[in-house]
């Protein structure tokens, strides 16, 4: 399949069950099927996680940026496969390697997703994801997925 130019909140919303305040991913940017995804989340002071993370200084919990991307990687697996992902098969998280964070990610702030399949095998898929805020990486990291 050909690079996509977006996909709005209503197909994620079909495709992934995460609903407010859980969905993490507002548009996919461009896809290659099989291959990568562009994803978007903007940050808001109205996150219910700002109000405890931290209300003097609200920085957006990594666990939710790493959550995003994984989010972001269930779309792609979803987007490239035929039949089950499309008919209510569901991708769960299975693994984190490597994980680091760069920068602070606060309001105001719009986050990029870029993910890209490493392998697959099976119902397993290797997932390299990056966050990035403009031109700077927040976070990285390897996920690992499977389709239930």
């Amino acid at each position: 399949m050909p690079e996509v130019s977006s996909v709005e909140i209503q197909e994620i919303m079909r495709l992934l069950p995460h609903r407010y305040p859980f969905l993490l991913v507002d548009r996919v940017l461009d896809y290659t099927s099989g291959e990568q995804l562009h994803g978007l989340k903007n940050v808001t002071i109205n996150e219910p996680f700002f109000q405890g993370h931290f209300p003097i200084e609200p920085v957006m919990p990594g666990v939710l940026i790493i959550e995003g991307l994984a989010q972001a990687g269930g779309l792609l697996a979803a987007l490239s496969l035929d039949g089950e992902a499309k008919e209510g098969g569901l991708f769960y998280f299975t693994g984190i390697d490597k994980a680091k964070f760069r920068r602070k990610v606060v309001p105001g702030d719009q986050l990029i997703y870029d993910v890209s399949i490493n392998k697959r095998k099976g119902s397993f898929i290797k997932i390299s994801a990056k966050a990035f805020v403009g031109d700077e990486l927040a976070a990285q990291a390897e996920l690992t997925a499977a389709l239930a």
